[in-house]
């Protein structure tokens, strides 16, 4: 099977002026530095704020969660004066930002704890994500992984580093490799079946935005995601483009930040994932 290239596929990413990305960084770098020790010191000590929605009894919100994306925003606010923030807490409102975010030329938008019900738990699987994003998908994105100690950061045109390390994919098959699943139930069963076929293993551990980076850093050959918000995927999917991954929508048409299903993988994989899960869904 091809992946057949869509006629209407998104151009060729927009410059940015070289300052920018820079700030950009340094900026995301310390707000994820700063959620990493918070998240470190209270992972599996904090009790949920309120109640779960019945739809997803899962979908908790913490003090930590209300607190590191205020803090985001003061601090965006404060380097970035004008540049909207979207955030899985508050929405898209900000101080002194228009609503219409996504009509911006640029907008911040941060998930400041990815896999919150992990976090309550102490399970060690939680992320903070921010990412930068244009009209031609995300500019900057850095991810802090705090149970593992590290910060991932990529800028478009720059790369990735983990910790201040150039990380590049590997072409490969999927056989013999694992794929991070973040899909309903149902999808997942039989998305698991097709894979295991092909040899591959599935994990599903709950925060799409380490799904992702799994992917960018080579230890899983793709990435499956539904149902996930902007906000979920924005920072990881920087690190995904720049790490040389590729990144598609569910139909196979490339797509640097994917609205319904999201598909990342290494070159070589690509092609099976996306006939795993064609199959699993037809």
């Amino acid at each position: 099977m091809t992946v057949q290239q869509d006629p209407g596929a998104p151009p060729a990413p927009l410059p940015v002026e070289a300052g920018l990305l820079s700030h950009a960084l340094e900026v995301a770098g310390r707000l994820a530095n700063d959620a990493a020790e918070v998240i470190t010191a209270t992972a599996g000590r904090e009790r949920p704020d309120g109640t779960a929605p019945a739809a997803n009894p899962f979908d908790w919100v913490t003090d930590t969660d209300r607190t590191l994306e205020r803090h985001t925003r003061r601090v965006l606010a404060a380097e970035f004066p004008g540049v909207p923030v979207v955030g899985e807490e508050y929405g898209a409102l900000t101080e002194g930002a228009d609503p219409g975010a996504h009509r911006a030329p640029y907008r911040w938008v941060v998930d400041p704890v990815d896999g919150t019900a992990n976090y309550v738990a102490g399970f060690p699987w939680c992320a903070y994500s921010l990412a930068l994003v244009d009209a031609s998908g995300p500019v900057v994105g850095v991810i802090a992984d705090p149970s593992r100690a590290q910060i991932y950061a990529a800028a478009r045109g720059r790369g990735v580093r983990a910790n201040g390390v150039p990380v590049r994919v590997v072409p490969r098959a999927p056989a013999g490799g694992l794929i991070c699943a973040e899909l309903g139930p149902d999808r997942t069963a039989g998305f698991t079946r097709q894979a295991a076929a092909g040899h591959a293993g599935i994990r599903s551990l709950g925060s799409s935005a380490l799904a992702v980076t799994q992917v960018a850093l080579g230890h899983a050959v793709a990435a499956v995601l539904e149902g996930h918000r902007e906000w979920d995927v924005a920072g990881a999917a920087c690190l995904a483009a720049e790490a040389g991954a590729v990144v598609v929508d569910g139909d196979g048409r490339p797509d640097p930040l994917p609205r319904d299903t999201m598909i990342v993988a290494v070159p070589g994989a690509l092609d099976a994932v996306l006939g795993w899960w064609r199959a699993a869904t037809g």
